[in-house]
């Protein structure tokens, strides 16, 4: 019970919000949801490639999109964003090469485009940020139950009522794919009044492809 239908979707209008807020006539909808999807990707790969990840810490939570006529408004929500903000040698910030680039990805005429950063206070309260955390420690050959304990500890001291960890494939690369989990404290799945933030992340290893799914209980009924 409770592992048949994405935790965010189940608990839209309750506890979780769109992450993109517009509207849009049926004949341009797909035109909106292609372009949410080229920011989305464009923006994760830029920040992989041109800032190092401290243990996960310096990557992505989410990332929010708002639209109206006139405007489009990133908000970009990150373990650290002052490693995203600084100068390099007198360079202009990276934020500006960003939003430049993003503007010729998409058609920004007759729209202003404005991106921001907002640092999570506790990175490994984010689901996204810990699967992170735990597919840079399976690329670095770490074994998966000790990278597992591991998240398990920094969720639990960020202060989560309950974390649950999943991994799939082929798990320290075996023949057989096999799924792999781990849960402390309580991850009511069923209640919809629960405040659980869910992520699934897929890592690529020497080994083959590996999925991670994070369930984390933020409070409680």
């Amino acid at each position: 019970m409770g592992q048949k239908i994405n935790p965010l979707g189940f608990r839209l209008g309750t506890t979780q919000s769109h992450d993109s807020i517009w509207f849009a006539q049926p004949t341009d909808y797909s035109e909106n949801l292609k372009e949410d999807k080229i920011i989305r990707d464009y923006i994760k790969n830029y920040i992989q490639k041109t800032i190092r990840i401290y243990s996960g810490v310096a990557g992505i939570g989410r990332i929010k999109i708002q639209k109206r006529i006139d405007k489009i408004k990133v908000i970009i929500y990150m373990g650290s964003p002052n490693l995203f903000t600084e100068e390099d040698g007198g360079k202009p910030p990276r934020i500006e090469e960003l939003k430049t680039n993003v503007e010729k990805k998409v058609n920004c005429v007759n729209r202003e485009l404005k991106i921001g950063m907002k640092r999570i206070l506790y990175a490994y309260r984010d689901p996204n940020l810990l699967a992170e955390f735990i597919a840079e420690q399976l690329k670095n050959r770490i074994p998966f139950r000790k990278a597992m304990k591991k998240a398990l500890e920094l969720a639990e001291e960020a202060g989560t009522k309950g974390v649950q960890v999943q991994i799939a494939g082929r798990i320290d690369g075996k023949e057989i794919a096999r799924v792999e989990w781990i849960r402390e404290g309580r991850v009511p799945l069923q209640t919809i009044r629960a405040n659980i933030d869910y992520c699934s992340y897929t890592v690529r290893t020497i080994y083959g492809v590996l999925g991670i799914k994070v369930w984390i209980f933020l409070n409680k009924e």
